[in-house]
């Protein structure tokens, strides 16, 4: 018999059992069962683990667990995204430390690069190893990254496919610009929070000299790009202007005043400025006016050197410009008026730098009919949100898609496969040999490379083919696309739904419709599900930011953490170093004495408990505390158990592993022969069917939630309690068969539970299988429970009995706690009334009762009982005799200080009810409420006044 150790201690095992199940290749696809496939969001490869990837990554593992454990050929797709501005940011800031003078531009893009495969074989994996101490069980052997030759090799072709079909284009469009990494963004890199600034109101002369129309501006330096003035085209105060110029100040260029719905008449003087090249608004509105385009930064955000700019303000950045400008229209009396102003500034989520809208050449999908696809493949149900409230958000982005930027301005990542002739005429294919084919180009043609790369969430769109080897035949049969493709599910966050999830969606089925015009719309998409999680945030509902000092790091919560240690994490690297003292404060103040060690379970349980249906978590460290101790309530019964079956075991099983048949172990049929037995094997049934429903709707909270309420209460608690009268009875067969049943629920507990805590139940699982004949490696390969594994129709009584049992039990010793009476002081039971039912249920009972209650004596008694302790169960009145358990001058003392507290809560019930205003004026809910507070304090009242009647 495997001996488990004192005391759950989650350190001396966790790390040892990832290892054993990892090298054992368990977490492959194996098997001839129906496929089942989760694709794993590609984290960065400059990242670390934090608690939205455990949150994630706990409920993708538990499905990857449970389905695998139902028999399925089960793929979970690991892998890591190249993240292109991240990488280039951690490999530059390296350089620097390193001293030697180094930097990007001075090494040139080969050597660069190849710095940043350095890095990446050195340190670009941290996130996998701490994804194995969360417990993961990914297939490790497939693991893919997005600069991998396979998924490169997708993104070329899907590059060349979209090109050839029109859908791929190169232009001049306004884009977020990152003037310190020089490079565009998407909308996701760009952070927008409220921020202290000022609204300025500026004067712009009617050139006819007939007066000046006032525009307010939070950018003033944008003024030098102006294209027009514009106002509503049913302002009366400024309709008699529509059609005049205006001369902007400190140019002397006459621009339009035009008049578009856009303006808010309401907002400042109704009179707002256009700058089509510097605002996305604006730019729409250039479009729709035919307005000039006028550029005045430099990619740094310096003003531009052009003839159209002043002397006095080229080449200055754009905040030295902004001064200039205010202190010159200051001067020339244009500048009306500055006042405070709270605004919205967009900054660069890595950079920090405010980002400029900033018109480029770049590369952009064109989205009408990619989108209308996608929305069509949502809204037909081939791919379904859950919860499906999702898919509004879903809806919202599709009907009012832009066309999509795909170039960046980068060296890391996936170089665009465009050449340029002298002329600047551009030739796509999948190499520069290939695009000369294509396009007819000689030799002698000298062509240049673009040197831009694609934005990582064009690799990332790709990720559910590229990952299964599309577009090379040999590498999809290889990889099991026919098989995973569209995978199971899709688990992820709200805040990508557009960025990532619709582009997988539209990218699939036009990339693999292409390949296949046979396919349904069913198989062109690329996976059926997908599950969206809120965030997780602190216990007071915060987001979790290294500003706000309130970032918890799951291993952290796994392994422990000093609290120095803590606040040294929390305060390195602030962008507002000021803020390192109050938070570190904050961080004493709620972490005195540091976090535990919780281990992975309990916090994957933590996870799962919280896991609500799309809502965002706060996440507690208390909930975690309790989480462990129900690990150690689930190792403690493992002993209890493994001490009480001693020798006791079945024989061998053939095959090892699950059972064979659903109601056999090793070959010896289970035969309850208790009901305390039955009552559990019933639970046990109803638990496996609300798990698989659970599991089926992704409710991961109403999952935990049954499976706590089985494992603590109904077989820590009650079952194992139930079974000791068995246990230590001189009936021998109702022993044994005690035995068999506490070790066959005790291991469908363990594979219950084993998704959401695989770590605890594998290690307890190897010292319980044996004992029931399976020899099987580990609980990970073993049959999950199912409702049918046990014929419990017929356990209806037993069930209806033993709650029965409980209630008794329940009742009797509550009156010894009141009583406060010593646990192994015998007691006498008096009972009366009740129903025949109740009169034959002590009679089966008498043995259990006497031994779960310590009771000497059962009586039934027809008159009125001497001094005693009551409680009442259905019909029937139990009683316990006080003479010599207790005091009797002070129950009666004690009752009658209950009385006199209860006295008044009637009084004040009474009185409320007896006012008129209190009936007509309070909600009606309420008064119902103290109509019934009044009848529970008079049975309250009744039952002591019986209580201190018998003590007399």
């Amino acid at each position: 018999m495997t001996t488990l150790a004192p005391g759950y201690e989650p350190k001396s095992f966790e790390s040892r059992i990832y290892a054993q199940w990892e090298a054992s290749g368990a977490f492959a696809p194996t098997g001839d069962g129906p496929a089942y496939s989760i694709l794993l969001p590609p984290p960065n490869v400059t990242g670390t683990l934090h608690m939205g990837h455990a949150f994630q990554h706990t409920l993708q593992d538990a499905l990857v667990r449970y389905h695998r454990m139902r028999g399925f050929r089960t793929l979970w797709q690991m892998g890591s995204d190249h993240a292109g501005i991240a990488t280039e940011m951690v490999v530059g800031r390296n350089l620097a430390l390193e001293g030697k003078g180094e930097t990007r531009d001075s090494l040139g893009r080969d050597a660069f690069i190849e710095k940043v495969w350095e890095w990446k074989q050195q340190s670009g994996d941290t996130i996998e190893r701490q994804m194995r101490r969360l417990g993961t069980s990914g297939d490790w052997t497939r693991s893919m990254f997005t600069m991998d030759k396979i998924a490169a090799d997708a993104v070329i072709e899907a590059f060349v496919r979209l090109h050839a079909d029109g859908l791929i284009y190169r232009g001049q469009r306004l884009v977020n610009w990152d003037p310190v990494l020089k490079t565009a963004i998407s909308d996701l890199e760009v952070v927008n929070e409220e921020e202290d600034g000022f609204l300025w109101s500026i004067a712009y002369p009617l050139t006819d000299g007939s007066g000046t129309l006032v525009v307010a501006t939070t950018r003033p330096e944008t003024m030098l790009g102006d294209s027009a003035v514009m106002v509503h085209p049913e302002d009366e105060r400024y309709t008699h202007l529509i059609g005049k110029t205006v001369t902007l100040p400190l140019t002397g260029r006459l621009i339009p005043v035009i008049a578009d719905d856009y303006v808010d008449r309401e907002f400042g003087t109704g009179v707002v400025k256009v700058t089509p090249a510097h605002d996305f608004n604006d730019y729409a509105v250039g479009q729709r006016h035919t307005l000039p385009l006028i550029n005045i930064f430099t990619p740094d955000a310096k003003i531009v050197d052009d003839d159209g700019i002043p002397l006095a303000y080229r080449g200055l950045d754009r905040y030295d410009a902004r001064k200039a400008i205010l202190a010159d229209l200051e001067v020339l009396d244009l500048l009306v008026e500055t006042k405070p102003h709270k605004l919205q500034v967009p900054r660069g989520d890595r950079s920090g730098q405010a980002i400029e809208p900033y018109l480029t050449d770049q590369w952009f999908v064109k989205m009408d009919g990619l989108a209308e696809r996608g929305l069509k493949l949502a809204e037909q149900g081939d791919v379904r949100f859950v919860p499906p409230n999702w898919i509004n958000t879903y809806k919202h982005w599709m009907e009012n898609i832009q066309d999509w930027c795909i170039s960046r301005q980068l060296w890391w990542g996936h170089r665009i496969p465009a050449w340029f002739d002298a002329a600047g005429a551009c030739y796509v294919g999948r190499d520069e040999a290939d695009a000369r084919a294509r396009n007819g180009i000689a030799d002698d043609v000298v062509l240049t490379r673009d040197n831009d790369v694609l934005e990582t969430w064009f690799s990332s769109a790709l990720w559910p083919i590229s990952t299964m080897g599309w577009p090379d035949a040999e590498a999809m049969r290889e990889r099991g696309f026919a098989d995973f493709v569209p995978s199971s599910v899709l688990v992820t966050g709200f805040d990508i739904i557009f960025f990532w999830v619709a582009r997988m969606i539209f990218m699939t089925d036009h990339l693999v419709g292409q390949d296949n015009p046979e396919f349904t719309d069913a198989q062109r998409v690329p996976f059926r599900d997908i599950y969206i999680t809120g965030l997780v945030r602190d216990k007071d509902g915060q987001k979790m930011s290294k500003s706000k000092g309130n970032i918890l790091d799951p291993l952290d919560i796994i392994d422990g953490i000093t609290v120095d240690d803590l606040v040294a994490k929390r305060t390195t690297g602030l962008m507002q170093p000021k803020m390192a003292e109050k938070i570190g404060k904050a961080t004493r103040r709620e972490f005195p004495d540091g976090i535990p060690a919780f281990g992975a379970d309990a916090l994957r349980f933590t996870m799962a408990a919280l896991a609500g249906p799309g809502r965002d978590i706060k996440f507690d460290l208390a909930r975690a505390e309790g989480y462990k101790n129900f690990c150690n309530k689930l190792w403690n019964a493992t002993r209890f158990v493994l001490m009480n079956t001693g020798e006791f075991s079945l024989p061998p099983q053939a095959g090892g592993g699950a059972p064979s048949a659903p109601s056999a172990e090793g070959g010896v049929e289970l035969q309850p022969k208790t009901d305390a037995e039955r009552w559990i094997l019933a639970q046990l049934a109803k638990t496996c069917a609300e798990a698989e429903t659970h599991y089926a709707t992704y409710r991961f909270d109403l999952l935990s939630q049954c499976l706590y309420e089985f494992a603590w209460n109904q077989f820590c608690d009650w079952f194992v309690e139930l079974a000791k009268p068995a246990l230590h009875g001189e009936d021998v067969g109702a022993a044994n068969s005690t035995r068999h049943t506490l070790l066959h629920v005790l291991d469908a507990l363990l594979r219950l539970l084993h998704p959401l805590v695989p770590f605890v139940t594998e290690e307890l699982w190897q010292a319980v299988a044996p004992k029931l004949g399976k020899s099987g490696d580990s609980i990970m390969t073993a049959a999950y429970p199912r409702a049918g594994d046990i014929d419990t129709s017929g356990f209806a009584q037993a069930e209806a009995d033993i709650e029965w049992l409980k209630s008794m039990v329940s009742a009797l010793r509550r009156i010894r706690s009141e009583l406060g009476v010593s646990p192994a002081k015998q007691v006498t039971l008096l009972v009366r009334s009740g129903s025949p039912d109740d009169a034959a249920r002590i009679a089966r009972f008498a043995s259990q009762l006497r031994f779960l209650n310590r009771i000497e004596r059962i009586e039934t008694l027809a008159g009125e009982p001497p001094a005693a302790a009551s409680a009442r169960v259905g019909e029937l009145d139990l009683f316990v005799p006080l003479e010599g358990l207790v005091d009797l001058d002070a129950e009666r003392a004690r009752i009658d200080k209950d009385l006199k507290r209860i006295e008044g809560e009637l009084a004040k019930s009474t009185n409320k009810l007896a006012s008129e205003t209190f009936v007509q004026n309070a909600p009606a809910a309420v008064v119902e409420q103290e109509r019934q507070r009044l009848v529970e304090w008079n049975a309250q009242r009744e039952a002591l006044m019986a209580q201190r009647t018998r003590l007399s």
